[in-house]
């Protein structure tokens, strides 16, 4: 189990500890969004060992070991590793000398969060800069202690060296003297060429995969404290439900029990919802007194509320014009009239748990009136803002330690699962572990927005797209502001007028309407993309095989010849089309598109999408039986993501987990809604994807552009699943257009 320490010798102060004992140079910078992080390196104190102000993200000590603070919350994604490697190829560290401390939320380190693949984008030129920095300061250092001009020294391998006389410092030699020095000017601080990068680009192991592998207490779920007690929570199984009574003296009879107790919670569907607090001296003994436990509920008015219901609503709302008008262009009614082709089509699929395979859980000491607390989260500060306005606490009372979440997919951008630990904490004497069960996971998750999409295209006698129509139906949860009562589309059920192909087709009409709903939706990764991505280019792929086109030629001349297509709108982002040309135009070359003949059962899929600022095409080769299972043979993945690929093994594994992912998704999961409740409970009725069902050959490229670097999380997983649902249709000639696949009959015949 982790010993992890109490406030008073907490992570967030260890470099200020270690530094004082040790002695060593500390440099840090703020990050906000108001001023070049880059132009506010903290000026070093003139004191040996001292640290600069007031947190740091570099200390090097005497004995010339470089930390590193790794900011962003590490959800699998790699990035406790490759920031940090940032910063050390700039600085000429040898990466055998690089220690990494996960830094807790600090305000000093500006945007902590692991969501929309911004961690590399948004840090990368700003951790090189701060790496230069310190090297420029060090290599001043030496040039003085040797009483030789800065510009015959150099930096390499941890020490600095001098060309003439081939001496050399290594850094801890120098740190008491750089610690004097002053901050040189961001604009005279040279940054490296990047074809000299020794460490950027290369495959470099995660920092923490031996201890992962070990079985090192990393994670949330790990956090032990002394004098802890173990807690779980049950909510009404109906969202938003209130306890009316429950049988709390017989469950504090229980063995190992310590309180039970009704938290009355609030009435946000993704805060502190009312429920049944249970403490006991073991997880075993709150789970077992849990089994115990009878609620009667207030089931409140989504208690009717059934997935069937809701296919109902949407069937009747698409006979109806939309409520909202998301974009119009030309008249698609005349177009379609004149159309040489048309084609209609209803796409379907359902609400999806996160599944991480850590539960959420959290860790929370309430003493002092400050609360402390220890949690898997991806998005620290919205959960200390949370726990801060449901409790009524001062955000600088609240100290939130980053562990290392086993999974985050979006599910760990919400605090709820917080301000249960934070709530249920406040009313006990002891620190407590909150630890939800699979059941509570997969029952009281904050899912991925289930939706509607009722489809018409048209194409001319050339067999080019002239006409497109989207009416999406999509839900809405009933959020309060400023008093009043209105509804918010769940995360990933917002469609954008500019959302491809709305741009580039002459005659276009996208419209939405919203099913209110009190099932809690929250981001699902990448969020929005990874739906749509799958309607529009199935949809696509029909338009096209309709018209008697490739599937290839047909997207290249949607796409156009355009360098951008403008965004439009509050929403609108620009779209370049040279990018993506480029990687579809590559993904077919590499996958040997149109040079292949495949026998009846075997088929060719290609789709492409962009989000998240990544430019990604995919062609999928599948294998489909008389009997109706489904192989995926082969993907290959073309990826333009900018000009620097900072971690290849990373990179490499963050594309090949999008795609297992993806598969996983469209093969198995959903959500059924039966009386207001989830039907699924655990992975026997709730399926995740299993080796044997994995793609036998996965080909990852990356196109290098001279466009800035981007993240790599989420944007490789949208076309996964049209490249593959296309492929079946090349494969047997079957559409699907209803999710999961296990809904479509695969069956020869």
């Amino acid at each position: 189990m982790n010993a992890f320490e109490p406030a008073s010798a907490a992570r967030r102060n260890f470099l200020r500890k270690s530094a004082l004992a040790s002695g060593g140079l500390v440099l840090g910078f703020y990050l906000n969004g108001a001023t070049n992080a880059a132009e506010q390196v903290a000026k070093p104190s003139a004191a040996p060992g001292a640290e600069f102000r007031p947190s740091a993200f570099i200390r090097i000590g005497r004995d010339g070991i470089v930390t590193l603070i790794s900011k962003q919350p590490e959800i699998g994604q790699g990035i406790k590793t490759s920031l940090p490697a940032v910063i050390a190829e700039e600085l000429e560290v040898s990466w055998k000398d690089v220690r990494i401390v996960q830094g807790d939320l600090d305000p000093a380190y500006g945007r902590q969060s692991a969501g929309g693949s911004t961690s590399t984008p948004t840090n990368y030129d700003e951790f090189r800069r701060l790496g230069a920095t310190a090297r420029a300061m060090l290599i001043d250092a030496a040039a003085q202690t040797w009483k030789v001009p800065a510009a015959e020294c150099f930096a390499a391998d941890s020490a600095v060296h001098h060309r003439p006389s081939k001496r050399k410092l290594g850094y801890g030699q120098l740190v008491d003297k750089a610690a004097t020095l002053p901050v040189p000017e961001a604009k005279t601080v040279a940054l490296k060429d990047p074809k000299d990068f020794k460490l950027l680009g290369k495959r470099i192991s995660g920092v923490d995969n031996h201890a992962v592998v070990t079985g090192k207490p990393l994670f949330g779920i790990d956090t032990k404290l002394p004098g802890m007690l173990y807690a779980v929570y049950e909510k009404s199984p109906v969202f938003g439900g209130k306890v009316k009574r429950a049988n709390l003296d017989a469950i504090k009879a229980l063995p190992g029990v310590k309180d039970a107790f009704v938290i009355e919670g609030t009435d946000d569907l993704r805060g502190l919802l009312p429920g049944v607090a249970i403490l006991a001296d073991s997880t075993w003994a709150a789970f077992s007194a849990r089994k115990q436990l009878q609620v009667e509920w207030d089931e409140g008015r989504f208690a009717d509320q059934s997935w069937a219901g809701f296919v109902s609503q949407a069937k009747a709302l698409a006979k109806k014009p939309g409520t909202t008008q998301l974009r119009k262009d030309g008249d698609v009614n005349a177009a379609l009239a004149g159309a040489a082709k048309t084609v209609e089509a209803d796409y379907t699929y359902p609400f999806i748990s996160h599944a991480s395979f850590e539960p959420q859980n959290c860790t929370a000491w309430f003493r002092d009136g400050a609360l402390e607390l220890w949690a898997p989260t991806q998005n620290p500060a919205a959960g200390q803002d949370l726990v801060a306005a449901t409790l009524g606490l001062p955000k600088e009372k609240i100290v939130l330690h980053i562990t290392r979440s086993g999974g985050g997919f979006g599910r760990r951008l919400s605090a709820d699962y917080i301000v249960e630990a934070a709530a249920i904490a406040q009313r006990v004497g002891a620190p407590v572990k909150l630890t939800w069960s699979r059941e509570d996971d997969l029952r009281h998750d904050h899912f991925r927005a289930g939706g509607f999409h009722f489809l018409r295209g048209g194409t001319d006698a050339r067999g080019k797209l002239i006409a497109w129509h989207n009416h999406f139906v999509t839900f809405a949860n009933p959020v309060t502001r400023d008093g009043k009562t209105t509804l918010q589309t769940g995360s990933g059920g917002s469609l954008s007028g500019d959302e491809f192909p709305g741009r580039w087709v002459d005659n276009c009409l996208l419209e939405q309407t919203a099913i209110e709903c009190g099932v809690p939706m929250g981001p699902w990764r990448a969020p929005g993309s990874n739906v749509f991505a799958w309607v529009f280019h199935s949809f696509i792929d029909e338009l096209a095989h309709a018209a008697g086109r490739d599937p290839l030629e047909f997207r290249l001349e949607i796409l156009g010849d355009k360098a951008i297509v403008s965004g439009t709108g509050e929403r609108g982002v620009p779209y370049d089309v040279s990018r993506m040309r480029r990687v579809l135009l590559d993904v077919a070359d590499k996958a040997g598109w149109g040079r292949k003949k495949f026998p009846k059962g075997q088929g060719q899929g290609i789709a492409f999408h962009f989000s998240h600022r990544g430019y990604i095409a995919q062609v999928a080769e599948v294998t489909v039986g008389k009997d109706g299972s489904l192989k995926l043979d082969r993907v290959v993945v073309s990826t333009d993501i900018g000009a620097q690929i900072v971690n290849l093994s990373g990179a490499e594994n963050q594309v090949e987990g999008s795609i297992v992912d993806g598969l996983g998704t469209l093969m198995f999961p959903e959500i059924n809604i039966e009386r207001g409740r989830v039907v699924q409970g655990n992975f026997n009725d709730y399926p995740l994807i299993r080796i044997s069902d994995a793609p036998a050959k996965i080909e990852v490229h990356f196109v290098k552009t001279d466009y800035p670097v981007t993240g790599l999380g989420e944007p490789a997983f949208p076309p996964l699943a049209p490249a593959v649902c296309n492929a079946i249709f090349a494969a047997i000639g079957k559409r699907v257009r209803q999710l999961p696949l296990s809904r479509t009959d695969l069956r020869w015949g």
